[in-house]
């Protein structure tokens, strides 16, 4: 895992090889990071656990590194944010789709989109990106 926390402006950004350990590193830096702003009681929860879906997502259809990063949005005009954004080498866009009560797999992107503000992705020149917002108290 490599990572850079900004301190000039409150973002944080990570890349994990895509191995099996990736969900658990991408949990513990998100969640550490969250406490160090003090939104770990707000959103903590919330955040890790789509930031697992999607970095299971990724490690699930992609080769290469996954990429996190989160940005604090307080600006005076709109309500405080959260964005969250988790990339990957793989171009083509992930599918929501409803999974059966007895499905193992397929509820990340329901999660997603249920839990989270606004939601989409975004083809980039090496793949792409999904991202999420929640709203922050305050």
């Amino acid at each position: 895992m490599s990572g850079v926390i900004d301190t000039d402006s409150p973002s944080a950004e990570w890349t994990f090889p895509a191995e099996p350990g990736a969900v658990r590193s991408a949990r513990h830096a998100v969640r550490d990071t969250l406490r160090d702003w003090g939104l770990d009681h707000g959103v903590g929860d919330v955040t890790v656990l789509l930031v697992s879906e999607l970095v299971t997502n990724s490690l699930r259809y992609a080769s290469g590194p996954i990429g996190v990063r989160l940005v604090r949005r307080e600006q005076v005009d709109t309500t405080p944010s959260l964005l969250v954004e988790v990339s990957d080498p793989l171009p083509d866009p992930p599918v929501e789709r409803t999974a059966a009560p007895d499905d193992e797999h397929g509820r990340g992107l329901q999660l997603v989109a249920g839990s989270a503000r606004r939601w989409g992705t975004r083809r980039g020149s090496t793949g792409k990106t999904v991202w999420f917002e929640l709203a922050l108290a305050g």
